[in-house]
């Protein structure tokens, strides 16, 4: 029977990281990654062994982590991921920072604010925000009945009282009542050269189609029926894209524009609080798409 050691030796000849082999290997064995990393002598019997090589096979050909393991940290929360959902990244972390400061800041006098996430996929802004502010009112949307199967599961198995609803960005959201909204849509043109590399995650939570900006411009051009005055709202979007979101939401009458940025120093958040203006159609800007 192989060892820890040699399964390990396996994964680096197929060029999978260190960190991630590990990991599979403690997900297959039901142990700590403490103790594979200590235990690189101990047996794996066949069984699991031939298993572990065909993670280390998938990973090798880009399948994500969280996919194989079924489960990914999020803001401190563990989500079970599908193939079904965009895999979360840390970066979106950045939205659910942002959205807890304004729900305990310039949002902490409303005793029960309607906050929604636009596009929630496996959930993990909606629960992070309703997990960070227990008084806050939580809507999710999303177009795909699969996605939103898997985002349920997360909230029920976590006990957090989100309200899922099936249906296109604004559609099921109803009157103008949001305190607060919050979206990863896709962004990533369909001709970037870093999308086929995201091959096994779901297409349309990547990308809108030829312009990368087509989900934000939807967003932003339907906010002005379903937010309050006063109201914020967050966006996620390419590296590249903050100008031009940024343009959007100051000719949909936002103010106290201002983009914040991902852990590696790029612009990854934009956002505005609706103004007091009457601008609700967005101009057509140039465009263009954006890495992920």
């Amino acid at each position: 029977m192989p060892t820890v050691d040699a399964l390990l030796a396996q994964a680096r000849a197929l060029g999978v990281e260190r960190l991630d082999a590990q990991l599979l290997l403690a997900h297959r064995l039901q142990r700590p990654r403490t103790w594979v990393i200590a235990h690189g002598d101990a047996e794996v019997d066949a069984a699991t062994a031939q298993t572990v090589r065909a993670d280390l096979h998938r990973r090798a050909d880009g399948v994500p982590l969280a996919y194989l393991t079924g489960w990914r940290e999020f803001h401190g929360l563990a989500l079970r991921v599908t193939p079904a959902v965009l895999d979360p990244r840390p970066d979106t972390e950045t939205l659910v920072d942002w959205a807890l400061e304004l729900l305990a800041g310039e949002l902490a006098a409303l005793p029960a604010p309607q906050v929604v996430d636009l596009g929630t996929g496996s959930g993990a802004i909606a629960l992070a925000v309703a997990h960070g502010c227990p008084r806050a009112v939580v809507r999710a949307v999303d177009a795909s009945a699969d996605a939103l199967a898997v985002a349920r599961a997360n909230g029920e198995r976590l006990g957090l009282p989100v309200q899922w609803l099936l249906g296109d960005w604004w559609q099921p959201v109803g009157a103008p009542a949001v305190d607060l909204a919050v979206a990863n849509p896709p962004y990533i043109a369909a001709a970037d050269p870093h999308l086929p590399a995201l091959r096994h995650e779901p297409l349309q939570a990547l990308s809108p189609g030829v312009d990368g900006l087509a989900a934000l411009r939807s967003i932003v051009e339907g906010a002005c029926a379903h937010l309050r005055r006063g109201a914020w709202l967050l966006l996620e979007h390419g590296h590249d894209q903050a100008d031009a979101v940024r343009r959007m939401l100051a000719a949909a009458g936002f103010d106290a524009l201002t983009t914040r940025r991902d852990l590696a120093g790029h612009e990854r958040c934009t956002g505005g609080r609706q103004g007091h203006g009457t601008a609700c159609e967005i101009p057509q800007p140039a465009r263009a798409g954006a890495s992920r």
